[in-house]
Order: C-alpha cells, then structure tokens, then sequence
C-alpha cells in the first residue's frame, strides 16, 4: 500500500533540522526561509509521488453480465438461411434466432394416451382445476437421449397460471372417464396429473432443417443473451402435418 505522507515528511527531516531559533524563540530570516523551502520541497515531493500511488491501485473488476435466460418462442418459420431462424410469434412480431453449429430439429408424432409407461421421461403442462388437482393440457414424450433435460416443475406460458412438469412417470392409473392419473417423480418430489382422453399427447421423432420451410409450426427453446440476441441448438417442427401442441 502507498503512504507518500510518510516518505514527504521523512525527506523534510532534515532540512527541518537545521533550522536553529534565535535566543527569544523566534527564528532568523534565514531560518524561516530555510523552513518554507523545507515545505516547498515537501509538497513538491508529495506531488510527484501520489500520482505514481494512484497509477498502483488495482482496478475495480468489471461487473459479471447477467446470465441467459431460457425463452421459448412458439410460432412459424419466415425464414430459413444459413443457421439462422427467424418466426413469426403468435403476436405478429418476428424473432430472430441464431442456431449452434451442432442444433438439432425434432419433429413430432401423435401418440395415444396408453404409450405413456412407468419410466418414460416427459413434459406435461397443466393447470388447476376446479378440483384442486393438476390437469394436463398437453403432454411431451422426450427421447431417451433427452431425459432430465430441463427437470423439474415451473411456471408455464402456454396459458395463465400454468405449469411445466419435466419429470419422470412412476405410476399410470386408468381414471373412469378413459383418461389416466401420471404419478411423476422429479428431484427427489412428486405431483400427481390427469390427463383426460382428449388431450393432446406427442412424441419427439427425427427430423432435419427440411422441416423449416416457411409458415411450418415451431417451437423453439432458446437462451436470451444480455444483449436481446437470441441462440438455439434445439427446435420442434411440424412433420406430417403434426404440429407441436405448444
């Protein structure tokens, strides 16, 4: 640590050392002149030291930036170029996604209500119901390539007061409407969804960039940069003319 004071006053020692009073306590002219050169050369001194102080100081370090945050944007593909995805949100308004170089595009299939199985790794939105319990809008089969992407429960944006379920199906019970109660398991808790006859259930199945052609339904899980940018290695499209349900 820099203490130019210390250095200052230590080199004025000596001149102040030489300065004798007279026999009445007062001091010579050339004493008093002797001491104000003695002050001179102090603040001199001081002067050219604590810029070199300052200069030793360690700069404060630069705020981290915010993290990404995890968006996902529903809608159709306006246009496909060169790894960069642009659709058209439900709102009318465009959004611009720049895909990694290693992104993947999934296409979806129907699948019946009775393919879910104890073990399967899904994604089921719901909401509450009049009942107090959690009712499926819609129900996601992941690929086993896919499991514990994105696991646990959070809130959903599909409709107000929503939630997402990532999690996996510990138990199928048949309810008597022709539906089925999901026993799902996530981070040591669990919840129990019904999911009715009608809703919709999909699973993710292969697919290519050929499936984004223009006004194809997607779903794109993409980060939020700092800066407003948006990055993807990940989007569902339409296949057969199945859309993703979300």
């Amino acid at each position: 640590m820099c203490a130019p004071g210390v250095d200052v006053l230590e080199a004025a020692i000596p001149l102040e050392s030489g300065v004798k009073p007279l026999p009445n306590g007062g001091l010579s002219k050339g004493a008093r002149l002797m001491r104000k050169h003695a002050f001179l050369i102090a603040a001199l001194m001081a002067a050219l030291v604590l810029p070199a102080c300052m200069q030793q100081q360690p700069a404060p370090a630069p705020a981290p930036p915010p993290p990404p945050t995890r968006v996902i944007i529903r809608g159709t593909v306006d246009s496909f170029s060169q790894q960069t995805l642009v659709v058209k949100t439900h709102d009318g308004s465009k959004a611009a996604i720049a895909l990694a170089a290693n992104y993947s595009v999934r296409g979806v299939a129907n699948r019946p209500l009775g393919s879910i199985k104890p073990g399967d790794y899904i994604a089921a939105a719901t909401r509450t119901g009049t009942d107090g319990k959690q009712h499926a809008i819609e129900v996601h089969i992941f690929p086993e390539s896919l499991r514990g992407q994105g696991e646990g429960q959070r809130p959903g944006d599909i409709q107000p007061n929503s939630l997402m379920t990532n999690a996996t199906v510990g138990q199928v019970t048949k309810t008597a409407s022709g539906g089925a109660m999901l026993t799902l398991s996530y981070k040591g808790q669990s919840t129990d969804v019904i999911v009715g006859p009608k809703v919709p259930v999909v699973a993710y199945v292969p697919g290519d960039s050929s499936l984004l052609k223009k006004g194809k339904t997607v779903v794109v899980f993409a980060q939020k940069n700092p800066d407003g940018s948006l990055t993807s290695a990940t989007v569902a499209a339409e296949k057969n003319g199945v859309k993703p349900p979300m």
